[in-house]
């Protein structure tokens, strides 16, 4: 399989460096039975065999339906979840290293340059806590402040993700959500990260917060030269926020490219079905457009459909979809930015 490489056309920001790179990341869940006795009868392939990079700079939305690995591969990353197989490569100032490997004190310095924005902001901040508290947590944890050097930081932390310093003696249960995912993002900026995977960020807000939520994190990826891997799923936010998108089901990746090339010129009959969901503001367009209704449930991830794992609902389905496991290939214009898709039919597709 080919490791999908970055565009080539670039967002304000992004950079030709490789920041991360993601090589056939794998993540099972041993299901076992029995009470006494325990014995493995399988696993839920949660993640199965993707690869990507993230180039310094830019944003990479993942999208994909509920329980198809998205959030997985966030944790995994992060060594929130531990990774069956695969690797996690992470480029520090020149410094090569696996961020699956690391350990300990290793594993702890480490995680001042990748940090995380959880989906929930009412289970994700202790509520025994003020917010100063959770927002300077990072900073003692770290050794990066103390004393008035400390306070003045919180102070500085809460004030750029739009909330008052005097809000730092106030408890979580006195926020609104959308208050909360603020004090959420200071937390994560508080160790000066490089990566920070948002996981939903906005998924838990009201419709009329998510899009100041969106605008203060693309202000914040432009004033501190941050790196996104973003995870959602509304395709419209995607759009709007990522420089390219990748689209998984069922633990694998099926389409990564550029985000106008992937919301133009979809290849794969799974990212055309989920495009075809998202509204259009103009009733005369919405009226008239075709929407692709998939059939069936999704497959047990515990054991996925044989050759292509979409092929149970897929429209273009022929003999060598359940035999064969399509090659991830690059189906880009010569010279343009490159579209990696995982499709026998992909030709077909774009045609129809």
């Amino acid at each position: 399989m080919t490791t999908p490489t970055a565009s080539t056309i670039r967002p304000s920001g992004a950079t030709d460096e490789t920041l991360l790179e993601v090589k056939d990341l794998r993540v099972y869940f041993p299901v076992t039975q029995g009470l006494i006795f325990e014995r493995k009868i399988g696993d839920i392939k949660a993640v199965d065999g993707i690869s990507f990079i993230i180039k310094k700079g830019e944003t990479l939305g993942l999208v994909g339906e509920s329980g198809c690995g998205k959030t997985t591969t966030g944790r995994a990353i992060l060594q929130l979840t531990k990774a069956t197989a695969g690797s996690v490569r992470f480029w520090d100032d020149g410094n090569e290293m696996d961020l699956l490997t690391l350990k300990g004190d290793e594993l702890r310095r480490m995680r001042r340059k990748i940090q995380v924005i959880f989906q929930d902001p009412y289970g994700s901040l202790n509520p025994r806590m003020t917010c100063g508290e959770i927002v300077g947590e990072p900073l003692k944890i770290h050794g990066l402040a103390k004393g008035k050097e400390y306070r003045e930081r919180v102070d500085e932390l809460l004030t750029t993700v739009g909330l008052h310093p005097y809000f730092a003696s106030r408890y979580p249960h006195e926020f609104s959500g959308g208050q909360r995912q603020r004090i959420g993002i200071a937390r994560a900026l508080a160790s000066n990260p490089m990566f920070v995977v948002c996981d939903e960020p906005i998924s838990a807000l009201d419709v009329s917060i998510q899009a100041q939520i969106i605008n203060l994190l693309e202000d914040l990826q432009e004033k501190f030269g941050l790196t996104f891997l973003f995870i959602a799923h509304d395709l419209a936010v995607v759009r709007h926020i990522s420089d390219r998108v990748a689209v998984m089901y069922l633990g694998k990746m099926m389409e990564l490219a550029d985000r106008n090339a992937l919301y133009e010129r979809p290849l794969h009959p799974y990212t055309r079905a989920l495009l075809s969901a998202v509204p259009v503001p103009d009733p005369d367009i919405e009226a008239t457009r075709k929407r692709i209704i998939l059939q069936g449930d999704v497959p047990s991830p515990m054991r996925p459909p044989s050759g292509c794992v979409f092929h149970t609902r897929c429209p273009f389905v022929t003999d060598v979809c359940k035999q064969d496991i399509p090659v991830w290939r690059n189906m880009g214009p010569t010279g343009g930015p490159e579209h990696y898709v995982a499709c026998h039919h992909a030709e077909e597709v774009e045609k129809s």
